[in-house]
């Protein structure tokens, strides 16, 4: 081969491989989830990547704290990535209604999911969802059972057994029945009032009803989980009171306290610390043959950003989120956030496979206050932290609570009025 040719072939070469370079689609995820960046990165993207050769995914997130706001910044710029991260009901909600996730709707992936599983992403008819739920996290107790065999407790299923069980662990001594504080509030109404309540208003008919206005939160199935947590104070050892969130979960997995009322986010760390044996049971049934109902929290999905220049590219990738594949990735990768999808998922880590099996025996619902109910002032979720630390302190009753969380929400919620 002459020069001439030889030049020619390379130049040829090198334009065939520009062009294969070209047709190469990057996708950019924004997100909150900065702890993730070595998941996706050495888990998620590369299992889609290698079963979509042309499309490469990068994983771009931003400290939670700034994410809305820098999110809403370059959403408006017209500089966001093709993939948007969206948290639960009203942020996720209102950038769909000023047309910044597109419509998702239609979409084969979204028949993997119920539609308790889509309601954090959904418009308030559930008529249109638009971003694809990943994952929630659930709610119930996380107990030490060393502890338990020492003191020779079985666990609980009604709220009786619960109440005896921590009677029992107090009168040992060895051990403070639960670590939970009330100085932060929010655990309180997270971990108390929201971990047991869904047992008494029937998790999403009660939810259901007080948004329709048909129930108010001066109605017994309401009243009666303060008046249970009411009760809580006893058992939460000496200044709990002054208890950080931190100096909780230290207590718990330094074995000073026998039950901590938990969230499943916290099955991972608690692995690392404790240096005993972990089990885990869902909120007692006020009465034994009651149906069990749990906090299934939705929490995190992922949308499409409608001004994206690769739409099928990217609604690609959202219906692989989708799938049973990633369901099972995501589950495994990060014990404690679990898929929201309908597929079997095996999972890896005995007290993740604890916590999602409660979804075979109690219907799941999430967060009485999240959707709808806290657009206003005074903000119901906010007002239920309070309240509830309240209640477990005995600064205010079980009555008094739920009648001015009450009174709050009817002076603004048109529905409660």
């Amino acid at each position: 081969m002459n020069l001439v040719k030889f030049q020619g072939a390379l130049l040829a070469g090198t334009l065939l491989a520009g062009a294969a370079h070209a047709a190469d689609v990057t996708l950019t995820i924004e997100s909150w989830r900065n702890d993730d960046l070595t998941v996706w990165q050495q888990t998620l993207i590369p299992a889609f990547e290698a079963k979509n050769p042309g499309i490469k995914v990068v994983f771009a997130p931003t400290a939670p704290a700034e994410y809305n706001a820098i999110l809403n910044s370059k959403l408006d710029a017209g500089s966001a990535g093709d993939l948007i991260t969206c948290r639960p009901f009203d942020a996720s909600l209102t950038l769909f209604e000023k047309g910044k996730l597109a419509d998702l709707t239609d979409m084969e992936a979204m028949k993997n999911f119920s539609a308790v599983a889509k309601s954090g992403w959904s418009t308030d008819d559930g008529a249109k969802t638009f971003c694809i739920p990943m994952a929630s996290v659930i709610h119930g107790f996380i107990y030490n059972k060393d502890a338990f065999k020492e003191v020779g407790i079985e666990v609980p299923t009604t709220e009786d057994e619960f109440f005896a069980a921590l009677d029992k662990i107090k009168a040992d001594g060895k051990y403070i029945p639960m670590s939970m504080g009330t100085a932060d509030q929010w655990e309180a109404a997270t971990m108390a009032y929201q971990n047991i309540g869904p047992n008494y208003w029937k998790g999403e008919d009660g939810r259901a009803e007080l948004i329709a206005g048909a129930a108010k939160l001066t109605d017994e199935p309401w009243v009666a989980p303060f008046r249970s947590i009411a009760k809580w104070g006893q058992y939460l050892g000496d200044g709990y009171e002054a208890q950080s969130y931190p100096d909780s979960q230290n207590l718990f997995t330094l074995g000073r306290a026998a039950i901590y009322p938990a969230g499943s986010w916290e099955i991972a760390g608690f692995k690392q610390q404790a240096g005993f044996e972990l089990g885990a049971f869902y909120p007692p049934v006020p009465a034994a043959g009651d149906q069990c109902y749990i906090s299934d929290h939705t929490d995190i999905a992922l949308g499409m950003n409608a001004a994206t220049k690769h739409p099928e590219e990217t609604k690609k990738f959202l219906d692989w989120v989708g799938s049973a594949e990633f369901a099972e990735l995501y589950s495994n990768a990060l014990p404690g956030f679990f898929s929201l999808s309908n597929a079997k998922i095996e999972l890896s880590e005995p007290l993740a496979q604890e916590f999602v099996s409660w979804r075979e025996t109690c219907k799941p619902t999430i967060r009485s206050t999240y959707q709808i109910l806290s657009r206003g002032t005074p903000n119901l979720e906010n007002e239920t932290w309070n309240a509830s630390a309240n209640v477990i302190r005995g600064a205010e009753t079980p009555e008094a609570a739920a009648e001015r969380l009450q009174k709050g929400l009817a002076s603004w919620y048109e529905p409660q009025k």
